[in-house]
């Protein structure tokens, strides 16, 4: 249908370098700061991409990096792109477990790595097996040859140009493939809706997370503006650059907003900072969003994965209701449909190629192309998607259905509290009952159960809807994109309750 071209992304790669060499690259890094133009960059990554090809790497060859976001990741990912090698980002705080299975299942001719990063400390037993081994304060610059590589080595643009492994949950990582169309695609629908003349934007999301990555080293050689990024999520520090450099925050999970509204230091000359914020890669509850325009923000929500990175999404012109409260209409070249359970199913132009576990595509994927994304929604009369909830966050009390998202949504507009995440917990009775893990505001208690069960019924939400359990909690384990990872919450929910072996009551009491 016209969607895709004939371009690799070293292609695109190669034309956005030679139209905005000058442009600047700047890492904003207490442990590796670095500051230069794309041109600076370019030649380490040529640099890199010659020492590689002489060693006998090329097309279709596996190139993994775990990196924080410095400029030695750009450098691999715009070397792996110009020799059209197959790129795995893989996040920097994964431990040997989840590095040594995606090594394992991937099975690079390269890896890229760190010699230290907070909580990461190279080791050698997880790569053993891997051919080419650089290590950035080690032995990295040992891979550069003296001259850059010209040029791009062709290679077919349907072929595999990455995977992207996603959290696991209940199992290992799922590895994602996506080809040159696909990213090529997905880059020009996302620049299609953004605002022009949108500054310095700073990245703060891991460029070891493929939509980090695409961001931070693909998406400004396009638009031709500068490349900000951040190794660590630090709201005081981000405040401060806001004011020192004039980078600005375009969105992403909401946590990402929210801490910087929630920080002793922000102030309203921080406001004035931020353009247009799009909200996604997480929930993203109605409360944020209407928090977020009474403080003058135009915000929109978007709505993706791995597999599928742009499904639905608003335009900043959209209805005020539609931009708040729904995830938007399907974007250009997608189509959606709900099943009779109300699950999502999508396809489209930068819908990846399936899984590098074969039986994992096959339940995944049906025989027209449909994926199936485990999320369950609902369209409105305009064709405005909402996603209610996850299969697995369903929470089932005697056989009804909660969704979590409504219980979380209600929780949020309550004073206290500035995070909400609501989970099953085992009931001996109905099967299952709501818990709800808070995250509250500096100085404010936790709220009892008593008072919460006022504020829904105040709310007037079904009674059976209420949590009947209260946790509370300084943050929540999370995704590198931001997102709680509620697999842990529930892990955690569950073990309170064999510890304590406490009433319901005594439970919210005691938390």
């Amino acid at each position: 249908m016209g969607w895709w071209s004939r371009e690799s992304l070293g292609e695109i790669l190669a034309e956005g370098l030679k139209k905005h060499p000058d442009k600047g690259f700047h890492v904003h890094s207490v442990v590796r700061p670095y500051s230069g133009t794309f041109a600076d960059v370019e030649v380490v990554a040529r640099r890199l991409a010659a020492g590689l090809r002489a060693r006998g790497v090329g097309p279709g060859d596996v190139i993994a990096f775990q990196l924080p976001n410095w400029m030695e990741a750009a450098a691999t990912f715009w070397a792996s792109a110009l020799l059209g090698a197959v790129t795995v980002p893989i996040v920097h705080f994964y431990g040997p477990k989840e590095l040594g299975f995606i090594l394992d299942n991937a099975r690079p001719r390269v890896f890229i790595t760190a010699e230290r990063f907070g909580r990461m400390t190279y080791t050698p037993e997880p790569s053993a097996h891997v051919p080419i081994v650089g290590v950035v304060d080690r032995d990295f610059d040992d891979l550069l040859a003296a001259e850059p590589m010209p040029g791009v080595l062709e290679v077919d643009p349907a072929a595999p140009a990455l995977i992207a492994y996603t959290s696991g949950t209940t199992r290992d990582p799922k590895g994602v493939i996506h080809t040159h169309q696909t990213l090529a695609f997905e880059t020009r629908q996302l620049l299609s809706g953004y605002e022009p003349d949108r500054g310095r934007q700073l990245t703060a999301l891991p460029v070891g997370h493929f939509i980090g990555m695409l961001g931070a080293f693909l998406f400004p050689l396009v638009e031709g503006t500068p490349a900000d990024l951040c190794d660590e999520w630090d709201p005081t520090r981000v405040l401060a650059l806001m004011n020192s450099d004039g980078v600005a925050i375009g969105g992403g999970p909401p946590y990402f907003v929210t801490s910087l509204l929630e920080h002793p230091e922000f102030t309203s000359d921080h406001l004035r900072r931020f353009g247009p914020i799009g909200l996604g890669g997480s929930t993203v509850p109605a409360a944020v969003t209407r928090r977020l325009t009474d403080l003058g923000l135009l915000v929109t929500r978007s709505y993706g994965s791995t597999e599928h990175p742009s499904v639905t999404g608003s335009l900043t012109t959209a209805p005020e209701d539609k931009r708040l409260l729904t995830d938007g209409r399907p974007r250009l070249g997608v189509e959606i449909r709900l099943t009779d359970d109300g699950e999502i199913l999508s396809r489209g132009p930068d819908l990846c190629v399936g899984y590098t576990d074969a039986s994992l595509t096959a339940r995944a994927f049906d025989d027209e192309g449909w994926y199936h994304t485990g999320d369950i929604g609902i369209v409105d009369d305009d064709g405005y998607l909402t996603v209610t909830d996850r299969k697995s966050d369903i929470i089932i009390r005697g056989g009804e259905n909660i969704a979590a998202a409504a219980v979380e949504d209600t929780l949020l507009t309550m004073p206290a509290i500035v995070e909400a995440v609501v989970v099953a917990a085992p009931d001996p009775r109905f099967g299952e009952r709501a818990a709800a893990v808070l995250r509250l505001k500096p100085g404010h208690p936790m709220p009892s159960l008593d008072e919460v069960r006022q504020h829904f019924a105040a709310a007037g939400v079904a009674r059976q809807k209420w949590p009947e359990e209260l946790h509370e909690v300084d943050d929540f384990p999370r995704t590198p994109s931001g997102k709680v990872q509620k697999h842990r919450v529930r892990q955690h929910v569950a073990e309170v309750g064999r510890r304590s072996g406490m009433s319901i009551e005594q439970k919210a009491s005691h938390a």
